[in-house]
Order: C-alpha cells, then structure tokens, then sequence
C-alpha cells in the first residue's frame, strides 16, 4: 500500500490531478494516444515503484490529458506476467489510477481468434474471461483499504458500458463481436493441442494480458470495460507460423476502428 500511495503522490505532485477516465492500450495499439490533448506526459521510469515496459511495441509512458469531455490518464504500454514482474507490480498502476481519483477503466488488448466463425482485424468486446495465469494479484495479504478480501467476480465487466459499446459499434458500422477472453502466461503462442483445449474451455480469444488487471480493478469497485483486436486465427487443423510483428501489423491496421470505438464511448461515459 505504501508503493502505490507513493506513486500516487509523485504523479499529484507533478499535476495529475482529478483524472476521470483510466486508459490501458494494448500491444500495437498506442493511437489513441494521438488524440488525446496531452496536458502531461511521464515515463514509467520516473514514477517511484512503477514497473519499466520491456516489451518492443510497448512505448512505456504515463499521459494525462483531456480526450473530448473528459480527463483521461493513459498508460502507454502494459506489464506482463512473462517478462518477470509480480502480480502485485503489473497492477500497481492500476490501483494508483483508483487512488487519484479515476472513476472508470477501459482497457484494450491483441489477441488470437479462437471463434473460426470470425477473422483477424475484428474487435471482440470481452464480456467474461478465464484466468490461467498462474496467479493473482489478490494472493497474499489483502489491501483491505482498497477491497474486501473474498470480491465477487459473477460480473467483473461493467454491462452498462459493454451495452453502450455495442450500440457505439452498431452507430459507426463497426463489426464488434462478444465473447470470453483467456489470459494465459505466455510469452510463447500456443500449440495446437492448447488451442482446442482453450476452445474446449469456453475461450473466444487467447492473450497475454488485461485478466490480472481487470481483477484488481473490480476488487477496488472500479468499473471497467475491454475490447481485444483479434489479430491471428488459431484454427488447430490449420495453423501456420506466427511472427510477432504481424500481430503487430494486424493491431496497427485495426487501430483506427478502436480508437473511433474508444473516443465516442468516453464521451458517453
């Protein structure tokens, strides 16, 4: 508790103050960024106790802004189970955001396609997820300033807003499918053999990510939404070598619906 007050105090020092609107962009989805009037900009490093992104497309900066009627703070980057940091760490600035007055969450990933009804470059608004990461950021002592100890998870994501989001997809002819996100450890992709297993489970897309934040978000009472871009298509029975930067590529091309998806519903909200 005391790392994240710390770092909620560093960032009200530095004029972050008030932010209504908390932001996490996904691997190859940092444009949104562009569109928000940056008001100020700090990298990760600089924030005490704050993780440092490791990840190629993951740029590793804090902005704080207006994006239309709102003030947003946006993580620039994400943390992740695979590239060694502690569940406690890959949230903290998940719980800082909560600590400085942040009212709603709205987060985006890249993930594989597990639906072979759908394609890669959709967007799939997550309405449950499993977790198979092999832990929590609720294990250990619980921060009882933050949350209860035993949250309910019947409904981590906020269906209010996951209605508004498919009425925003409908107005802007966005194809916006639905479905259960699974995060997984990574950092490798799936076998084929996973991949039927994940179906079998339930799973409509498979990623790295977003499940341990969404966890400690709903522990704190901070509603939250989260789009993936499904960016390959796990079919077992005709799976191909994936590269990292097509991934990347195909998150890139789908950016602008997300960001036209993100920019109406924050004005909404």
């Amino acid at each position: 508790m005391e790392k994240i007050t710390q770092a909620a105090e560093y960032l009200i020092q530095q004029g972050i103050t008030n932010p209504q609107i908390g932001i996490v962009l996904g691997t190859g989805l940092g444009h949104l960024a562009t569109h928000i009037n940056i008001i100020k900009e700090i990298a990760y490093q600089d924030i005490p106790n704050f993780p440092i992104s490791t990840v190629e497309s993951h740029t590793g900066k804090l902005i704080y802004g207006t994006l239309g009627n709102k003030k947003v703070l946006a993580m620039q980057g994400r943390f992740h189970y695979y590239e060694g940091y502690s569940m406690q760490q890959i949230v903290l600035p998940i719980r800082v955001m909560k600590l400085l007055g942040v009212e709603f969450l709205l987060l985006s990933n890249a993930a594989g396609c597990l639906d072979l009804n759908w394609r890669k470059g959709d967007l799939m608004l997550i309405n449950d997820h499993i977790n198979l990461q092999p832990s929590n950021p609720l294990i250990g002592k619980n921060l009882d300033a933050l949350g209860p100890r035993f949250p309910d998870m019947s409904a981590p994501y906020h269906a209010p807003t996951n209605a508004k989001i498919e009425n925003i997809a409908k107005r802007l002819n966005i194809t916006l499918r639905k479905g259960v996100y699974v995060s997984v450890p990574g950092p490798m992709l799936e076998t084929r053999a996973e991949y039927r297993y994940l179906k079998h489970l339930g799973a409509d897309a498979v990623g790295m990510s977003t499940v341990p934040e969404v966890i400690a978000a709903h522990h704190m009472g901070l509603p939250c939404a989260a789009v993936s871009v499904l960016t390959d298509e796990c079919d077992p029975d005709n799976l191909k070598p994936v590269d990292i930067k097509e991934i990347i590529a195909v998150a890139a091309a789908s950016e602008l619906k997300l960001t036209n998806l993100f920019m109406a519903l924050i004005n909404e909200l």
